[in-house]
């Protein structure tokens, strides 16, 4: 074997040293559940974002970029997994990462793993750290809880009576008159990661900035509100009132729901609309102080920046509140990359303020940065790098972007200048975005574009991994409520769609489950072993009595608005 010399190994050791000082640092920041209300994309015109114009006139904005799908938990987890849903199951809110994927590696982690320091802030996944794939976090990783502190909310709701047990309770907004300090929550996310961004580093960082905003509720100091007159707000430039007529029946189906009929009930549309321009407003300025932190650090020179959202919103287009949808209004999101000049796989960076109109998914985020860095690609990763777009405007770029829904086979597939829209069922939407931006005109049973539907069809994937739900034992627990002698538990008062609940008695001796109906009667449910469990269909405002084998009343659980566990306590 041949022996390599002292003076040789030391060069090396130098050279090494040296490939990893030159790496570029990555600071990666995500806002939440924004749609292309932002100035760049014109999708508003009255939104106010001056920080997110700042940072595209500085790189390169993706135009027509798309989430891998329409709901935070897996859009997130195909981010920094760099896996497809439709590859690894991870289709919807209600599954678990880690039960899914329990092995991937994800974003930070790989970096880590490659010479980096990992740290962050804020939302990154979905409701939890993932400890085990940072170097350091803000709050404390080991508490997987990524939100830090803000000012108490008081009394709820603030604005929008809750319509029912059907409704998210979040969905609210309230002006605070409080500074953006003493508001708290994402502006501690901002001068954590501007703090790290001032330190001196002995490594390349990748630090993540997750601004929680404009994520529901549309709580944020009253300056923001300000910025809106509630007079002069517009409606959605996307909204037609007809908007379904021509829709199959799945995106009939998909597109009313009862949040928007419930906002027009209680006179909130506008209102609506001025909280989430204000949220908008509110992360602008929050992302403007890392931006300031930035310009500052000596690390100003030798950082990439990246800045995504996990999907858009409807705020009453295809008379729709909220997401998890396949239309544009949805799955559209900002995108924006800044590469600065000598990194290894983009020596040139990005030019200043340049557009790319190609379909772009958020799946290419992880392939794309770690070509920019330098370092191995990661093999299972699903979507192609963006560097040659990023190098060329005009580069061949072969690829469509697809987002997910939350049921195997239904797809929104992005191409230049068209959408198509599969549901599970097979329904079809077709749409010429060019001249139909908000996706007003099915162009899908028209026998004039047969072919550009056939063209479509065949570049969408055709095969998908089942969906596999979340363990019982990982859902969030019902509050238990015990009964005492003479108190009855209170009537049912369903409303909303059925899903799971799992009961689970902790008890030493066996249980009765009753339904309580409308009427306050009980209706059997049969026995719960000691110990035990049991599955049962249900829906939100349902309420379930457990009462001992004699029929002794012990207490009831009201069913809220998602599948849940409802752990009976022992004796």
């Amino acid at each position: 074997m041949k022996k390599i010399s002292f003076v040789s190994l030391c060069l090396l050791l130098v050279a090494s040293v040296d490939g990893a000082q030159s790496r570029p640092n990555v600071l990666f920041i995500a806002l939440d559940d924004l749609n292309d209300w932002i100035e760049p994309l014109g999708g508003h015109p009255q939104a106010k974002t001056p920080n997110l114009t700042r940072l595209a006139d500085m790189g390169v904005l993706f135009s027509n970029a798309h989430c891998p799908a329409p709901a935070c938990n897996p859009s997130r987890s195909a981010i920094f997994s760099g896996r497809s849903p439709h590859i690894s199951g991870m289709y919807s809110n209600r599954q678990k990462m880690r039960e899914i994927m329990p092995d991937a590696e994800l974003l930070p982690k790989y970096f880590s793993r490659h010479g980096y320091w990992s740290g962050g802030s804020g939302k990154m996944l979905h409701y939890f750290i993932d400890a085990r794939s940072w170097d350091e976090y803000y709050p404390d990783k080991e508490s997987e809880d990524p939100f830090p502190p803000h000012m108490p909310w008081g009394d709820r709701p603030k604005s929008l009576p809750r319509g029912g047990p059907w409704q998210y309770v979040e969905t609210d907004w309230h002006a605070f008159d409080v500074s953006d300090d003493a508001f708290g929550g994402d502006s501690k996310v901002a001068d954590y990661v501007g703090a790290k961004l001032m330190e001196e580093h002995d490594q390349p960082f990748f630090l993540a900035c997750g601004i929680y905003r404009p994520h529901e509720p549309w709580f944020v100091p009253k300056k923001y509100f300000d910025l809106f007159p509630l007079e002069d707000v517009q409606l959605p430039p996307g909204y037609k009132s007809d908007d379904l007529d021509d829709l199959p029946e799945m995106g009939k189906t998909t597109g009313p729901n009862r949040y928007f009929d419930h906002i027009r009930e209680q006179g909130q549309w506008r209102h609506g609309i001025q909280a989430y321009l204000a949220s908008i407003a509110y992360a602008d300025a929050m992302l403007g102080r890392v931006l300031d932190a930035l310009d500052r650090s000596p690390h100003k020179d030798n950082t990439i920046v990246v800045m995504w959202s996990d999907h858009g919103w409807h705020l009453g287009e295809k008379q729709h509140w909220q997401k998890f949808t396949m239309w544009r209004a949805v799955t559209r999101i900002p995108f924006i990359v800044v590469v600065p000049p000598g990194v290894p796989g983009l020596p040139e960076g990005t030019r200043a303020g340049s557009v790319r109109a190609q379909p772009v998914n958020l799946l290419s985020l992880f392939p794309t940065l770690t070509e920019l860095c330098g370092l191995p690609a990661k093999a299972d990763n699903d979507g192609p790098s963006l560097v040659p777009l990023l190098k060329n405007p005009s580069a061949s770029w072969p690829h469509v972007s697809v987002t997910y829904g939350g049921k195997p086979g239904t797809i929104g597939l992005s191409d230049l200048g068209w959408r198509y829209i599969r549901y599970s069922n097979g329904d079809e939407e077709l749409y010429n975005v060019d001249t139909d931006p908000f996706e007003w005109t099915n162009l899908a049973p028209k026998a004039a574009y047969r072919a550009k539907l056939e063209e479509l069809r065949a570049k969408a994937p055709t095969e998908f991994e089942p969906y596999i739900p979340a363990s019982a034992g990982s859902l969030t627990a019902l509050p238990w409520s015990a009964l005492s002698d003479g108190v009855e538990a209170p009537p049912s008062k369903p409303d909303g769609n059925s899903f799971d609940v799992f009961f689970f008695s902790e008890r030493g001796s066996d249980t009765l489950l009753f339904r309580v109906r409308e009427t306050g009667d009980l209706e059997p449910f049969g026995k719960i072993a000691a110990g035990a469990q049991s599955r049962q269909s249900t829906r939100p405002g349902e309420v379930w009595q457990i009462s001992d084998t004699n029929e002794r009343p012990l207490g009831y659980f009201v069913v809220d608005d998602r599948s849940a566990r409802a752990m009976i306590p022992g004796e």
